[in-house]
């Protein structure tokens, strides 16, 4: 016989059960903060009556009668699989992240899927949906059930209230000095994020696409023809870089090399849905917005209707829509990559690419290379094994039950293969230094956290976004037709403080394009040559900030 229980019944029970089982994430990272406070545990008593109020409050305004228990069910798989990423690897789920979840394929995806998350499924989800969907809920009239809800409304509501008038000075400052506290509170911050995710999704109109640059074109100073490659990193940090005074060698390759390294690049995102884009994108950070972004040509339209040769080729999840209208090559699959073992290697890339420079006997090319880079959890498959320089290593996507050691030896493992990448990228262009000016350009596109502060991964709101997952490394190149007095330029500049904001108008500067949407004070190249000499202002001279 099934047991019958009363609406309020389970909608308390229901908001008890999520705010014990599913916010572990939330207390933790509350306890931390309020460990050296003299009040901690009445604070951290009151923050979860505050918690277990507001969830009740949701439950109860957005939980129909007629469908209660197939949304109380959607609530609890989503909450069991927010607990389960927030726990392991204490990200966030907001829109932005779930709109790298959905550009995800499903090789990265698969190194998130764990035993531990379908235990977490099953647990947090599954189980208590089973208990749930027997129970019948005891029928009342119509008033009889709205009166039900606006008492439940109005206790948690008061008890809310009452907690925050108790301890005022302590919310008036509390959240404002940690944000990011509330983004852990689960479901309410998944449930927001998918609501915003859809409301952008429905929300901007198609329209055709928007032109930029369509008067390009390539100056007629310019004589030479360019071939440049633009790789387009995954997850390296600035600081993991021994080119950049990381004491581990993980560069040994570019350090043979006469490479400009900048240190002071910030993403324009904390995920490559985002951030991939907006580095292409001739809108600025401040003023990006993906659906916007969709339908506006990029720098490889404006590069394309200077005439400029363009190839993308991806080892990566896509291009996010950045090369929707170029020559595309997807290299994930041995099918055009012949490098693959336990998964297919950035190196395979370059098999072929000297015969697509030979079949474009004119004009200059560009060639897009999007890594695999270090893309986590699992850093140790970024790699083959005799680059496993760095040991011992963390051999799961679990990364949780790893030390920082362990963690941080796999990911060094993965600089150090991308170090090796971009040395054969250096020497293809090095192969044809007779016939173009060459250069390289790498930019990644965020950092990642390795456990700093318990966080892992990357994707978090920028707004408190660590450093390590928006500061990235730029790396340039450039073939023997560049003048050293160029390569100093660059050198000088590479202490300033940039973007991605630059990379659009710097790729445009690299082809010496000629347009009304070119801006050269966002050019690295035209910034660098127009910093004053060393020679005339002294040895001493450096860039301390130039945007």
């Amino acid at each position: 016989m099934k047991s019958t229980l009363s609406l309020r019944a389970v909608l308390i029970a229901s908001a008890v059960f999520l705010w014990a089982c599913c916010n572990v994430a939330f207390f933790r990272n509350v306890q931390a903060v309020l460990s050296d406070s003299s009040w901690a545990g009445f604070h951290l008593v009151s923050l979860a009556l505050v918690l277990l109020g507001l969830l009740l409050v949701f439950l109860v305004l957005f939980s129909p009668r007629p469908i209660l228990k197939p949304f109380l069910v959607v609530i609890f798989l989503v909450s069991a699989m927010t607990a389960y990423f927030m726990d392991t690897y204490n990200v966030i789920i907001d829109s932005d992240m779930i709109v790298n979840v959905v550009s995800t394929d499903t090789s990265e995806a698969g190194d998130l899927i764990t035993g531990r998350f379908f235990l977490y499924l099953i647990v947090l989800g599954i189980l208590p949906s089973a208990v749930l969907l027997p129970v019948r809920i005891e029928p009342v009239r119509f008033k009889a059930a709205l009166k039900t809800r606006f008492k439940l409304v109005g206790v948690s509501l008061a008890l809310v209230m009452a907690l925050m008038l108790i301890s005022s000075a302590f919310y008036a400052t509390f959240f404002r000095e940690h944000k990011s506290l509330r983004y852990y509170a689960n479901p309410l911050t998944p449930v927001y994020g998918l609501y915003k995710y859809g409301k952008n999704l429905l929300a901007t109109p198609p329209h055709d696409l928007t032109l930029v640059g369509g008067d390009a074109e390539i100056s007629e100073k310019d004589i030479d023809r360019e071939l440049i490659l633009m790789v387009v990193g995954e997850t390296a940090r600035t600081d993991r870089l021994s080119i950049n005074g990381y004491p581990r060698q993980t560069n040994p390759n570019l350090e043979q090399e006469d490479v400009i390294s900048f240190t002071g690049v910030s993403a324009c995102g904390t995920s490559t849905a985002i951030s991939v884009p907006c580095m292409f994108s001739v809108f600025d950070r401040g003023g990006f917005d993906s659906d916007e972004a969709d339908l506006t040509e990029n720098a490889l339209d404006v590069l394309k209707h200077a005439g400029v040769n363009i190839l993308w080729r991806d080892n990566n999840s896509s291009s996010k829509g950045v090369a929707d209208r170029v020559a595309t090559e997807d290299f994930r699959s041995p099918d055009l990559n012949s490098d693959c073992d336990e998964e297919c290697r950035d190196e395979g890339m370059l098999h072929g690419l000297q015969a697509f420079i030979d079949q474009h006997p004119e004009g200059d090319i560009l060639i897009v290379l999007h890594s695999m880079g270090s893309h986590g959890p699992a850093y140790y498959k970024r790699y083959p094994p005799q680059f496993e320089v760095f040991t011992p290593v963390c051999k799961t996507s679990q990364i949780d039950d790893c030390s920082a050691e362990e963690i941080g030896n796999a990911y060094d493992n993965s600089i150090l293969y991308t170090d090796y990448f971009l040395s054969r990228v250096i020497e293809l262009l090095k192969n044809n230094d007779s016939s173009f000016e060459t250069a390289m350009m790498y930019v990644s596109d965020h950092g990642e956290s390795l456990g700093e502060s318990g966080l892992y991964l990357h994707g978090l709101p920028y707004v408190i976004a660590p450093e390590a997952q928006t500061s990235v490394p730029v790396i340039f190149w450039f073939g023997r037709n560049y003048l050293d007095i160029e390569r100093a330029d660059m050198k000088q500049l590479s202490g300033g403080e940039f973007s991605h904001d630059h990379v659009f108008h710097t790729l445009l500067g690299l082809f010496e394009v000629e347009s009304e949407i070119y801006q050269p004070d966002r050019d690295l190249l035209h910034l660098a040559r127009s910093l004053p000499r060393l020679d005339e202002v002294g040895s001493g001279a450096r860039v301390s900030e130039m945007k």
